[in-house]
């Protein structure tokens, strides 16, 4: 069938690029590095990096947090974070990243016009992961979350093998063919030896505002399902809230803006069970 020629051809692209990329080399200056991945697009993922690097800032105020937007052709943390601008060079020629809210953020939106598309090919890609990666001035950071594309292509790959990461999370909304799509992911990070930290349910229910009357549009505990069949652990739910959406399409995430609101508990509570799963770093 074509889904099991599919799993092949990744399993040996996964083994072909396993053999070809260098040895892992950790980021300068970063202690921990959080992967925030989702095999489907409009999940909610980039808004859950967001405040999922908020919430680590916000459990602990001497940890120092980055953001970096692995997603080339779509980098929407600008926005998010409201940010504009070039980074400045240092004198080794590194970028600064831009910071608001007190998180240090780098993303492919700082380098191009805000609605010129990003009309590549895959070793131009990896050429700009490869700079994102490298060519940045993190300072001293104690967690760096990575916003990574949707899927289980190229960057993916690269970004896995290139750099020692400390867990992955997989954010999934409740539906089946999200959960699909999910499952993939998670089983690419473990061919390649990254360790899933758990699940986030996104959009996972929705409250009348007038009513109070609770709706599962995408469906109910469809990544609690998942987690069974994967052994895995839901780190938390998060409900479809607009404040949610709107918060972050004003660049002032719920997390900041709306800290005592239902979803911003909620992200806590994610950030929380993150770091209850993150191996204890070198000193």
């Amino acid at each position: 069938s074509s889904g099991s020629g599919d799993e092949a051809l990744r399993d040996k692209r996964a083994g072909i690029l396993s053999r070809g990329l260098p040895k892992q080399k950790p980021i300068e200056g970063v202690k921990q590095v959080v992967v925030v991945a989702s095999g489907k697009g409009g999940v909610g993922k980039s808004t859950t990096a967001v405040n999922i690097a908020l919430a680590l800032a916000a459990n602990d105020s001497t940890k120092e947090v980055g953001l970096l937007d692995a997603d080339i052709y779509g980098p929407s943390i600008p926005k998010m974070m409201n940010l504009k601008g070039n980074p400045e060079l240092t004198p080794k020629n590194l970028m600064r990243p831009l910071k608001n809210y007190g998180i240090a953020c780098m993303s492919m939106g700082f380098l191009i016009e805000e609605t010129a598309p990003v009309v590549w090919r895959g070793l131009m890609v990896m050429s700009a992961v490869e700079k994102l990666l490298r060519q940045v001035d993190w300072g001293q950071l104690d967690y760096l979350v990575i916003d990574m594309p949707p899927g289980t292509g190229d960057v993916q790959l690269s970004v896995s093998q290139n750099i020692p990461i400390a867990g992955a999370v997989i954010v999934s909304t409740p539906q089946d063919v999200a959960l699909l799509d999910a499952h993939k992911g998670a089983e690419m990070f473990r061919k390649v030896h990254v360790p899933v930290l758990g699940l986030v349910q996104n959009m996972s229910v929705f409250q009348c505002p007038k009513c109070k009357h609770e709706t599962h549009i995408f469906g109910a505990d469809g990544v609690r399902d998942l987690a069974k069949t994967l052994g895995l652990d839901v780190l938390g739910d998060v409900p479809l809230h607009v404040n949610i959406r709107e918060t972050c399409d004003s660049g002032q995430p719920v997390v900041i803006s709306q800290p005592q609101s239902d979803a911003a508990k909620a992200y806590l509570k994610i950030a929380m069970e993150i770091l209850r799963r993150l191996p204890v770093p070198p000193a």
